[in-house]
Protein backbone atom coordinates (compact mmCIF):
# COMPACT_ATOMS: atom_id res chain seq x y z
CA UNK A 1 0.00 0.00 0.00
CA UNK A 2 1.22 3.48 -0.86
CA UNK A 3 0.50 6.43 1.38
CA UNK A 4 0.65 10.13 0.59
CA UNK A 5 0.91 12.48 3.55
CA UNK A 6 -0.34 16.09 3.58
CA UNK A 7 2.40 18.69 4.09
CA UNK A 8 2.22 22.47 4.19
CA UNK A 9 4.91 24.26 2.16
CA UNK A 10 6.86 26.65 4.39
CA UNK A 11 9.70 27.72 2.07
CA UNK A 12 10.50 27.13 -1.60
CA UNK A 13 14.11 26.89 -2.78
CA UNK A 14 15.49 27.83 -6.23
CA UNK A 15 16.42 24.20 -6.99
CA UNK A 16 12.75 23.09 -7.09
CA UNK A 17 12.62 21.71 -3.57
CA UNK A 18 10.81 23.03 -0.52
CA UNK A 19 10.81 22.85 3.24
CA UNK A 20 7.43 21.50 4.29
CA UNK A 21 5.81 20.51 7.60
CA UNK A 22 3.35 17.77 8.56
CA UNK A 23 2.26 17.30 12.18
CA UNK A 24 5.37 19.11 13.38
CA UNK A 25 7.70 16.99 11.23
CA UNK A 26 9.80 19.02 8.80
CA UNK A 27 10.97 17.52 5.51
CA UNK A 28 12.54 18.58 2.25
CA UNK A 29 10.25 17.70 -0.65
CA UNK A 30 10.53 17.99 -4.42
CA UNK A 31 7.99 20.15 -6.25
CA UNK A 32 8.71 19.03 -9.83
CA UNK A 33 5.39 17.20 -10.28
CA UNK A 34 2.95 19.97 -9.33
CA UNK A 35 2.04 23.18 -11.11
CA UNK A 36 2.64 26.61 -9.55
CA UNK A 37 3.50 25.64 -5.96
CA UNK A 38 3.42 28.46 -3.42
CA UNK A 39 4.31 28.98 0.20
CA UNK A 40 1.33 27.97 2.36
CA UNK A 41 -0.02 25.40 -0.11
CA UNK A 42 -1.00 22.00 1.23
CA UNK A 43 0.40 19.21 -0.92
CA UNK A 44 0.26 15.43 -0.80
CA UNK A 45 3.78 13.99 -0.52
CA UNK A 46 4.77 10.46 -1.49
CA UNK A 47 8.37 9.23 -1.54
CA UNK A 48 9.68 12.78 -1.12
CA UNK A 49 7.71 14.25 -4.04
CA UNK A 50 4.68 16.53 -3.87
CA UNK A 51 2.23 14.70 -6.14
CA UNK A 52 -0.89 16.86 -5.75
CA UNK A 53 -1.77 20.35 -4.59
CA UNK A 54 -4.97 20.58 -2.55
CA UNK A 55 -7.47 23.42 -2.62
CA UNK A 56 -8.51 25.06 0.67
CA UNK A 57 -11.55 22.82 1.25
CA UNK A 58 -9.68 19.60 0.46
CA UNK A 59 -6.83 20.70 2.68
CA UNK A 60 -9.05 21.42 5.69
CA UNK A 61 -10.95 18.14 5.28
CA UNK A 62 -7.82 16.02 4.91
CA UNK A 63 -5.98 17.68 7.80
CA UNK A 64 -9.05 17.11 10.03
CA UNK A 65 -9.09 13.43 9.05
CA UNK A 66 -5.38 13.10 9.85
CA UNK A 67 -6.02 14.70 13.25
CA UNK A 68 -8.74 12.08 13.92
CA UNK A 69 -6.38 9.27 12.92
CA UNK A 70 -3.67 10.65 15.20
CA UNK A 71 -6.12 10.93 18.11
CA UNK A 72 -7.38 7.37 17.56
CA UNK A 73 -3.80 6.04 17.51
CA UNK A 74 -2.97 7.79 20.78
CA UNK A 75 -5.98 6.18 22.49
CA UNK A 76 -5.59 2.71 20.95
Amino acid sequence: MCLAVPYIIKEIFPDGSARAVSNGVEAEVRLDLIEAPAQGDTVLVHAGFAIQKLNQGESQELLALWAEIKEAAVHA
